[in-house]
């Protein structure tokens, strides 16, 4: 089944991620293209709606990203945002200039009705964040609402289906933004909402079958939501002919490893085979420091496990990863900076030997929790906190050595443990410890101590592409930093994160 998709075309937005979000929530498929390969995309995925993203550029500048003036012949509904109205302007005859005076933030906005427009209050808030704006109409479209400062917020062309904002409908600071949205997806693209769990679940499942046939293949299991899902799906897809690696590659969390095995085994009564490689992971790392070297280096030394135990079974051509849109959106693309390699996309190595299957590489994490209830995974198992491939491997920072994972777990487990007596696990989305690569000056029993410090993470957040870290009381911090201190050997110091996402990332490395 082929559903309906909404194309989001990249001007380099910061807000890219946070457009796809708006539009998944309203049950309809998109993906994020960019500028470049806007057309060829469009040919090939013939899209019910197309939304122009934001950008840090001028429309005036030379080699500023730009459009080919067809699209807007295509008949096909599209929405521009910010420099994507401006965009629009300037590609159909209009013009574009720089205001004495520029917008940020929460303003005042008067809406003038029409359908995108539909049941929205006709004056609240939006938020703006641009230099450039809007000063001459493109031939046959109007003004659709404006702010004191900004006389073309709005603009619109109903024949053509082509609407334009200066404002930021995707962001929470616009009243009814979402709204908006919705009524460019439901009211001018006339689209239904058709990509639900159980019809993403059936669409995976025949293409699955498609792909893989009557082959042997492999899940690389860590345990963690995201793969626990992949398993499950395939194996609804292939049954006996799906068997899932466990590589405990000692950079797990305390009794990870134990609890993975049991849970699949049992519960899910899935081929599994547990590979202890340990000295392997950590004689590799050792030395290394570069977190984004060792994520590559994890990443392949995954794989080349994979591989082994591949001709140990005989004639396996396929490894299914649990590798979401969030590890491809910031792992990079040809027009969008690396943030940080996820071991599963830019740790792969070239030589791969097998195929991948990658049942949830166009879904958020959110969603793929929504596909793990719906395939009867247990909600403990769905809603633990997210846990990288690479584990403590980019938690330890700097050299990654057995002893500081040692330690690393210990204070991890504590920390996890404390946040459940106080009824907050379900209240965070992630929350981990680190041990930084610091050592502190501190005094136990009357004595000069010189030891690590541990930092702690607790973050919320729908999808991971955003998020805001978690005002845990003073009391439960200060329970965990006892705790941590008195019963972890090593560690004289603990401090708190509260920095969000952006301007860091969820993990420190």
């Amino acid at each position: 089944m082929k559903h309906e998709t909404v194309l989001i075309i990249d001007f380099g937005g910061q807000y890219n991620q946070l457009i796809a979000r708006r539009v998944r929530e309203a049950k309809v498929y998109c993906e994020i293209v960019p500028y470049k390969k806007a057309m060829d995309k469009i040919k090939e995925v013939k899209p019910e709606g197309i939304i122009f993203t934001g950008g840090p550029s001028s429309v005036n500048d030379p080699g500023a990203p730009d459009i080919e003036a067809e699209i807007f012949d295509l008949g096909i509904p599209i929405l521009g945002i910010c420099y994507g109205a401006q965009l629009t302007a300037k590609v159909l005859g209009g013009s574009v200039t720089k205001p004495e005076k520029r917008e940020y933030g929460k303003t005042e906005i008067n809406y003038a009705g029409g359908k995108l427009f539909k049941d929205v209050d006709k004056s609240n808030i939006c938020w703006m964040s641009h230099t450039d704006q809007i000063d001459k109409l493109p031939e046959g479209f109007t003004i659709t609402a404006a702010t004191h400062d900004c006389p073309v917020a709005a603009m619109e062309n109903v024949d053509k289906k082509l609407y334009a904002l200066q404002f930021h409908p995707e962001v929470e600071h616009t009243v009814q933004g979402y709204k908006i949205i919705r009524n460019f997806l439901f009211e001018v693209c006339a689209l239904s909402g058709d990509f639900t769990s159980d019809s993403f679940i059936d669409d995976k499942v025949r293409l699955i079958r498609q792909q893989v046939g009557d082959k042997k293949t492999l899940c690389a299991l860590s345990g963690g939501v995201d793969s626990s899902v992949a398993a499950v799906l395939v194996h609804k897809a292939i049954g006996d002919n799906l068997t899932c690696i466990f590589v405990d590659h000692g950079l797990l969390r305390k009794n990870e490893g134990d609890d993975v095995e049991r849970i699949f085994r049992d519960e899910f009564s899935m081929n599994l085979i547990r590979v202890n490689a340990q000295e392997r992971f950590l004689s590799k790392l050792a030395g290394v420091t570069d977190p984004e070297r060792k994520r590559k280096i994890i990443g392949e030394e995954f794989i080349r496990v994979f591989e082994e135990e591949s001709k140990k079974l005989g004639d396996v051509e396929f490894l299914v990863q649990g590798t979401i849109y969030p590890d491809v959106i910031e792992s990079g693309t040809d027009e969008a900076a690396v943030i940080k390699s996820h071991h599963n996309v830019g740790g792969l190595p070239e030589d791969m030997k097998l195929s991948l299957v990658e049942p949830l590489r166009e879904l958020f994490k959110d969603e793929v929790r929504n596909v793990g209830l719906e395939l009867g995974i247990p909600e403990y198992l769905i809603f633990r906190h997210p846990f990288p491939g690479p584990g403590l491997g980019i938690r330890v920072l700097g050299e990654v050595t057995e002893e500081k994972c040692d330690i690393l777990r210990e204070a991890d487990a504590i920390y996890r443990e404390e946040l459940e007596k106080a009824g907050l696990g379900r209240k965070i989305w992630q929350a981990f410890a680190t041990l930084p690569d610091v050592k502190t000056v501190g005094v136990m029993g009357d004595e000069r101590t010189y030891s690590y410090m541990v930092g702690l993470r607790a973050i919320t957040s729908t999808d991971g592409m955003t998020g805001e870290f978690y005002p845990i009381p003073y009391e439960v911090l200060g329970t965990i930093s006892t705790r941590i201190v008195n019963e972890v050997k090593g560690v004289n110091r603990v401090v708190y994160d509260v920095t969000g996402k952006p301007p860091a990332t969820i993990e420190w490395e």
